[in-house]
């Protein structure tokens, strides 16, 4: 597909790594290594990682792994700047830490993770020295994470020389509220739709149910759409999923991908992989599409979950 108007190729599927870092355990280099390795086998040449995963870690597998794979000019990579780093200065120390974590000269697309919302720095500051980043040949493109339309407009009117490529967003079948208003704006103005959380952090896959849930170790324990609650509702669209699996032969994780790509052309999901085998069924979903009588079937079902997220 292309990245919204750059006119760049990038897979239909991306590869995101949040989970090179402590929250989701994979901190072995050489496993780190085998998942990217395995994404890029498999046709996925989209890489999305974030300056706060791990502390930085995640970025540092990544560079690693590239150099030594030989691979860098094969890869598109996104990282992210979080909201804390954004003041004027910040932005520009921040950025040359990512570049040597990433052992590259340019980031191709560096993304705001979240506004700056306890800081109260001022909009413009920071995506004026984004620019200038960009102006100067240290990061390709700018994309926004995050963000609701009024930012986004807020956040576009400061620039004089380049525009956003990109909104990521949080978007899964069951958590679908980007449809209001983010995914149409992004349409009007051709910019790609980078959802994370694609399949609602592993409540879409089968493996969970409203009687098998996340212990409390585990990062999804306090997550509210593992509430017994919210699982019920959820376990009805993936009882759809794994009967329509069935049909396709795939699994339900590929199906509930694929219905996302089938929804809208700019859609670049980048779900997370904690080992080589869940990044090839992730990369299985590009060669397909859904018919649309079994996309309605779980459009239909996704249609009737209403998520809450008041657990106290």
């Amino acid at each position: 597909m292309e990245l919204g108007w750059t006119g760049e190729k990038v897979s239909r599927v991306g590869l995101g790594i949040w989970q090179f870092s402590e929250s989701w355990g994979v901190t072995d280099y050489n496993l780190a290594k085998s998942i990217i390795e395995a994404a890029l086998d498999s046709g996925i040449n989209f890489i999305d990682t974030a300056m706060v995963y791990g502390h930085g870690l995640s970025e540092e597998f990544l560079g690693k792994a590239l150099k030594e794979l030989g691979v860098r000019d094969e890869v598109f990579i996104a990282t992210k700047i979080p909201g804390e780093f954004l003041a004027r200065d910040d932005v520009f120390r921040a950025v040359n830490n990512s570049l040597k974590r990433l052992q590259v000269d340019v980031i191709d697309l560096m993304q705001v993770h979240w506004p700056p919302c306890w800081h109260n720095i001022p909009t413009c500051e920071y995506m004026k020295a984004l620019e200038q980043l960009v102006n100067m040949g240290l990061i390709r493109y700018i994309g926004l994470s995050d963000f609701p339309v009024e930012l986004v407009d807020s956040a576009r009117e400061c620039l004089s020389t380049t525009d956003i490529v990109s909104l990521q967003i949080r978007y899964n079948l069951v958590e679908r509220d980007a449809e209001k208003e983010l995914i149409p704006y992004a349409l009007l103005n051709d910019l790609v739709v980078i959802p994370w959380s694609p399949l609602a952090k592993g409540a879409l896959t089968g493996k969970y149910t409203p009687d098998n849930l996340p212990q409390f170790q585990d990062v999804r324990a306090r997550e509210p759409l593992f509430t017994k609650e919210n699982m019920v509702q959820i376990y009805e669209v993936v009882k759809v999923l794994e009967e329509l699996s069935k049909k396709y032969n795939k699994t339900p994780a590929q199906l509930a991908l694929r219905w996302l790509m089938d929804a809208y052309p700019n859609i670049l999901p980048i779900p997370g992989a904690k080992n080589p085998d869940q990044v090839r069924d992730n990369a299985g979903t590009m060669s397909w599409k859904l018919s649309y009588e079994d996309w309605l079937k779980i459009d239909q079902v996704s249609r009737s979950v209403r998520i809450s997220r008041v657990t106290y």
